[in-house]
């Protein structure tokens, strides 16, 4: 998609380093085939760096900056990520279940092939995200800033929307079954003429 601009990592020149030793601002690094369960970070930044095979659940990775960075094969299942920025990031086949990405903010990034299930992103800013192939099932936008996200093929099953307008979104070509919206979040939103009945609970009607 021609608004998502992708990380701009060389992976051939990046430098081999360990996931636990990170302390400070990491640069043109490559981190992979890591275990690091319930770990912790803080006050770090990324910049050009490539996950790959990295496993970190129920981990703490607080105000934490990842520029230009991607992530391939991950799994970060019920990892804490709040207070962190993910400015032109790129998530392949990763495991973001579970995940609290609160008060957020994503700027260029995209999520393939991911599941993220129960992810949370209340008050989370989001602006040219796109999420493609992807499972976001019972996930939870509260408050969420948005501006130019882009759902192709997603899972939005029993999601739930609190004043979070999806105004302009274009959610034809995903799963909206049971999510949780007012009428107001949704109005503006784009969306297939079989879809509509999914949105009827809205109206206090019930088909005969």
């Amino acid at each position: 998609m021609e608004e998502i601009k992708l990380p701009k990592v060389d992976i051939e020149s990046l430098e081999n380093k360990k996931l636990k030793e990170i302390s400070e601002t990491t640069q043109y690094c490559i981190l992979q085939k890591e275990e690091w369960n319930s770990g912790k970070m803080q006050d770090v930044e990324f910049e050009q760096c490539y996950f790959k095979e990295i496993i970190l659940q129920n981990g703490t990775i607080e105000k934490v900056t990842f520029k230009d960075t991607r992530f391939e094969n991950c799994d970060f299942s019920n990892t804490n990520f709040t207070n962190s920025s993910l400015i032109r990031c790129e998530f392949k086949n990763c495991k973001l279940a579970g995940c609290d990405f609160s008060e957020d903010r994503f700027y260029h990034v995209t999520f393939t092939q991911t599941n993220a299930n129960y992810i949370n992103l209340a008050r989370a800013s989001m602006e040219n995200v796109l999420w493609k192939d992807t499972q976001i099932r019972n996930g939870y936008f509260q408050e969420t800033k948005i501006k130019k996200l882009f759902f192709e093929n997603v899972d939005l099953t029993q999601a739930q929307f609190f004043k979070t307008s999806l105004k302009e979104i274009d959610l034809s070509k995903s799963k909206i079954e049971q999510i949780a919206i007012s009428i107001e979040d949704i109005r503006g939103a784009i969306i297939d003429s079989w879809q509509a009945i999914d949105l009827l609970y809205l109206l206090g009607v019930k088909l005969k």
